[in-house]
């Protein structure tokens, strides 16, 4: 549940700090703790670092007028609140997997 969570650090810190590195030092600290946990930890850093290549590839298209920074932000928040809700219930949470690229495996 900490992984999903420590990615909403992105909308209180820089965008592409918080919320690649809150997942990725809770996983990194508790990825022995069993194999849910690593599971989960390992599926919230994809997923920010997804979000990170969608805002990045979304901001440059905002240059030439296509405006989809917000989508991405509002997606990034609800799915990783969601995410968290479903594995503090115990639930194995997985992205839709059009916004969740498995880069971590």
């Amino acid at each position: 549940m900490l992984a999903h969570l420590a990615g909403l650090l992105g909308f209180l810190l820089a965008p592409g700090v918080g919320n690649v590195i809150g997942p990725l030092v809770v996983w990194l600290l508790k990825r022995d703790a069993g194999e849910f946990v690593d599971d989960q930890g390992r599926e919230a850093l994809n997923f920010q670092l997804t979000m990170l290549l969608y805002g990045l590839i979304s901001s440059l298209l905002c240059l030439i007028g296509i405006p989809f920074v917000l989508v991405v932000y509002v997606c990034g928040l609800v799915f990783s609140i969601i995410g968290a809700v479903k594995s503090s219930e115990g639930m194995r949470y997985r992205y839709p997997s059009l916004l969740n690229w498995n880069l971590i495996r």
